[in-house]
């Protein structure tokens, strides 16, 4: 299965995104609503580790990311969100952009995220972007053969595919706005209908 050749294959900063709002949102979720939600998360992976998800959508399948749902928690959020998605997919450039993935992500102190890559066939086609909204220079991501800084409120599409991983060496959290997105208007791979049929039978 090829991967979207429009998708980066090392780091791609997008620039610059207003998170005042949504930080100040996000700052003042409750603990008990992170242990809530993250016990609900659909994205049980073990290299995840400790890091803690709030998730607003998701994909139907995980070999299909043409199909996904709001979560609970996406139509309260809706307003803070889609400015700050808005913002940091407006260089692509496309008229028909879908996201069919979007979360928050909170890595503590000391944490980790072990290396792996998206190996699920619906994260082959969408670019996957964060969005730092509390940061500091501790956190160091890998991806696409470098280690990295993302500085807070800057958007940047990562390489998904290849090997990644996250360490959290300060002593406070890490938050991310993680989320996918493709253009509905792009000829889907020539590999999808094969494979969905082929899991059909």
């Amino acid at each position: 299965m090829n991967a979207n050749p429009r998708k980066t294959t090392t780091v791609l900063k997008l620039g610059p995104v207003d998170i005042t709002a949504l930080k100040a949102a996000v700052l003042a979720i409750p603990e008990d609503v992170w242990d809530a939600e993250n016990a609900a998360k659909p994205n049980r992976f073990e290299v995840l580790d400790a890091t803690r998800h709030i998730v607003f959508r998701f994909v139907d399948s995980p070999l299909d990311w043409r199909h996904s749902h709001d979560r609970a928690g996406w139509q309260p959020w809706q307003g803070l969100l889609e400015p700050v998605l808005a913002q940091a997919v407006r260089d692509y450039g496309y008229s028909s952009g879908v996201f069919p993935r979007v979360m928050l992500a909170r890595m503590p102190a000391g944490g980790v995220i072990h290396p792996h890559i998206d190996a699920n066939p619906a994260a082959k086609w969408p670019h996957k972007i964060h969005v730092p909204l509390t940061t500091h220079a501790g956190v160091v991501s890998f991806f696409g053969g470098e280690e990295h800084y993302f500085p807070p409120a800057e958007a940047v599409e990562v390489n998904n595919l290849g090997p990644h991983w996250v360490r959290n060496n300060g002593d406070t959290d890490r938050i991310h706005l993680i989320f996918e997105y493709y253009d509905a208007d792009q000829p889907d791979p020539a590999w999808l209908e094969p494979l969905l049929a082929g899991a059909q039978r």
